[in-house]
């Protein structure tokens, strides 16, 4: 089934890119076959840098050391490369990668939120917030919602899309190694150059090298079976631990969430450990996936939507 070309949203400014990726068999308007939606795409310090250029309130250096552990670094590259692997199995086919450019550390675009949101913190073990405490500045708070809805327009309307085709969405995620449980206050950066100390990061627990993500806190299985059983297949295949919802649930407040729900047989959301992505993994600097180590993440991926389009 196709969908006309019209009936995909188009990269906005400062918000997001929107890339199609056809095959060289895909008719003219088809698709897309498959989404693959990067919530926290914007992984590079001029993303950073950018955006709090732009905003007028007090945002402490702390921050930035949040954003270059806190960010999902690879999961573009992997999203891309996976849309590419897909066309060349099946030439037939169309992809869409929608790669959000706003910085969770100021709005995150994998969260529910409304448009009378509040900043707020979150606990050690909470799920981070979608407007954190530190964005006090009302015009900050107008632009950054304004560009929050942007990009979930444009997310809703792709998801749409591949849904009126036929397709599958996969939420592409990437997450540091450990699990670091701190408070997201005022205090996160100095919190986090503590966590990340040579002599307590080892204390921290190690995060399974692929989650699936696949299950709310409540036990309610909102995933496709045959993408989650070939993503256990060929990522075991390819050398991967693989676990499911063994470091966090598919969370009501996430918009991963918020799609899954309204077709489950249709999408996956997953994580893959950013260390398996990038040369070394360091803290508090930008990091640059590796093409080969992103290469070999990416197969699985695409078999896993290939075995949801199978069906």
């Amino acid at each position: 089934m196709g969908v006309p070309d019209k009936a995909l949203p188009a990269s906005v400014a400062g918000v997001c890119e929107v890339e199609v990726v056809r095959g060289a068999a895909a008719a003219p308007g088809a698709g897309p076959d498959a989404l693959f939606e990067c919530a926290h795409g914007a992984t590079r310090a001029s993303d950073f840098d950018g955006l709090r250029g732009e905003l007028r309130g007090s945002y402490g250096d702390g921050l930035r050391d949040f954003f270059f552990v806190n960010t999902d670094v690879g999961s573009t590259d992997l999203a891309r490369a996976a849309a590419r692997a897909l066309v060349a199995a099946q030439p037939a086919r169309t992809a869409c990668v929608v790669r959000c450019l706003l910085p969770r550390t100021f709005v995150d675009c994998n969260r529910k939120v409304d448009r009378d949101a509040v900043p707020t913190a979150s606990k050690p073990g909470e799920m981070t917030p979608g407007l954190p405490p530190w964005v006090q500045d009302p015009a900050d708070r107008r632009l950054l919602l304004d560009r929050y809805f942007a990009y979930r327009d444009v997310v809703e309307r792709a998801f749409a899309a591949t849904m009126a085709a036929d397709g599958v969405a996969l939420f592409v995620h990437t997450y540091a190694p450990r699990s670091i449980d701190v408070a997201v206050d005022e205090r996160i950066g100095e919190r986090l150059r503590g966590a990340y100390a040579p002599d307590r990061i080892a204390n921290w627990p190690l995060r399974p090298e692929v989650d699936l993500i696949t299950r709310t806190p409540d036990g309610l299985e909102l995933a496709s079976p045959p993408m989650v059983a070939a993503a256990q297949s060929a990522f075991a295949a390819a050398g991967f631990g693989v676990q499911q919802n063994a470091t966090y649930p598919l969370h009501p407040v996430t918009l991963a969430h918020h799609f899954a729900a309204q077709r489950p047989t249709a999408t996956l959301c997953l994580e893959v450990r950013r260390d398996l992505l990038v040369p070394a993994f360091t803290p508090f600097v930008e990091l640059h996936p590796d093409a080969a180590l992103v290469a070999r993440a990416a197969a699985p991926l695409a078999a896993a939507a290939l075995a949801g389009l199978a069906i």
